[in-house]
C-alpha cells in the first residue's frame, strides 16, 4: 500500500532548512512557530505528553493548558499537532500522553476530547492504551474511587505506518508461573492435547497441535495495559514522563537513527531516551527554564553513557 499524507487546512506551507540545524537540540519557544519552520519527512514519530487543562502553571504566556474552557484546550493541541503532522514522514506516528480533569466534581473527559477532535483533523487513532501507574498519589476523595492511570493514544498520519511489533513484545504468560489456566502446562510436547481438538474443533483461526509451538519466540504481542510507575528527577520537583513509557513509543514508532519530536519537552527524558536508542531528537519548549533543565540533563546522560 502507498503512504499518503492526509491533507489538512492547517498545514502550511514552508521552505525546509538543513535538518542538521534542528536535530539534537531544545528549541525554546511556543511549538505552533516553531515547527511550523521545521523540514517536512524530517519526523519518524511524535511522542509527548502535553501540559494538562488547568493542572499547572509553567509561567510562560505561551503555554498550553492555562486556557479558559476545555474546548480553548482541545482546540489548541489540534493546532499544535497539525502543525507537527507537517513535520511527519507519510509513515509517521504519534503517541500522545494524556490525564484527565475533574471541575466542579464533574469528570471532564479530557484524554478523549482531544483524541476524537484529533481523529476529526485527520488522524488515524489505531490504540487507546491505559497508563496504569501503581504508585500514583493516594487520594482524599470519598465519592469515587481514586484515579491511578492516564492514557496513551497512538495516532497515525496515514494508513501505512512504520510500527516495530517485535521490539516491544511482552513475555509470554501462557504456561508460566502467571498462567490462570489449570493444567496448562500439561500441553506441553503433546501433539492433539490442546483444547482445538474439544470444543473448539474446526475452528481454522487456531493451530491444531502443540502449543509450546504456536507462541512468537519474541514474546506475546504488547497489551493495552502498561503498568509503569512514576518517575521524578531531582530538578523538576514534580513527577515526570517514565522512561520506560517512552521507550516503548520510541522503539515502536521510530527505526534505529530515526528522528524523535517532543514539542512538549519539558525535562528532557524524550530526548534521553532517543539517544540512549540510537535515534535523533528535536526538542521544544516555551518554558525557558525546563530548555535549560532539559539541556543539562541530556548531556550528563550522553557523558554517563561513554
Amino acid at each position: 500500500m502507498k503512504s499518503q499524507k492526509i491533507r489538512t487546512s492547517a498545514r502550511p506551507q514552508k521552505k525546509p532548512p538543513a535538518t542538521k540545524q534542528w536535530t539534537g537540540k531544545i528549541h525554546c519557544g511556543d511549538a505552533t512557530k516553531i515547527l511550523a519552520k521545521v523540514p517536512e519527512n524530517l519526523v519518524d514519530t511524535i511522542v509527548t505528553s502535553p501540559p494538562y487543562f488547568q493542572q499547572r502553571n509553567y509561567d510562560s504566556q505561551k503555554q498550553v493548558g492555562r486556557e479558559s474552557t476545555p474546548q480553548e484546550y482541545v482546540d489548541r493541541l489540534v493546532e499544535v499537532f497539525a502543525a507537527a503532522r507537517s513535520c511527519l514522514k507519510p509513515t509517521g506516528s504519534l503517541w500522545l500522553v494524556l490525564g484527565d480533569k475533574y471541575q466542579k466534581g464533574r469528570l471532564l473527559g479530557m484524554p478523549w476530547r482531544v483524541a476524537l477532535a484529533l481523529q476529526d483533523d485527520g488522524w488515524i487513532l489505531r490504540s487507546d492504551i491505559i497508563w496504569h501507574k501503581p504508585n500514583a498519589m493516594p487520594s482524599s476523595v470519598k465519592s469515587r474511587p481514586t484515579t491511578d492511570h492516564e492514557y496513551v493514544f497512538f495516532l497515525t498520519a496515514s494508513a501505512d505506518y512504520y510500527y516495530d511489533q517485535d521490539s516491544i513484545r511482552e513475555p509470554h504468560v501462557t504456561f508460566s508461573e502467571k498462567s490462570r489456566m489449570k493444567g496448562g502446562r500439561t500441553h506441553f510436547f503433546k501433539r492433539g492435547s490442546t483444547p482445538e481438538q474439544g470444543k473448539n474443533g474446526g475452528n481454522t483461526n487456531l493451530h491444531d497441535a502443540r502449543w509450546d509451538q504456536a507462541f512468537h519466540p519474541k514474546g506475546r504481542n504488547k497489551r493495552t495495559v502498561w503498568t509503569i510507575p512514576l518517575s521524578k528527577v531531582r530538578e523538576a520537583h514534580f513527577a515526570v514522563f517514565p522512561e520506560s513509557l517512552v521507550e516503548t513509543c520510541v522503539l515502536a514508532g521510530s527505526p534505529k537513527g530515526g528522528v524523535v519530536l517532543d514539542p512538549f519537552m519539558g525535562s528532557g527524558t524524550t530526548a534521553i531516551v532517543a539517544g540512549r536508542n540510537e535515534r535523533e531528537y528535536v526538542g521544544i519548549d516555551c518554558n525557558s527554564e525546563y530548555c535549560s533543565m532539559a539541556r543539562k540533563r541530556i548531556k550528563a546522560a550522553a557523558a554517563n553513557s561513554k
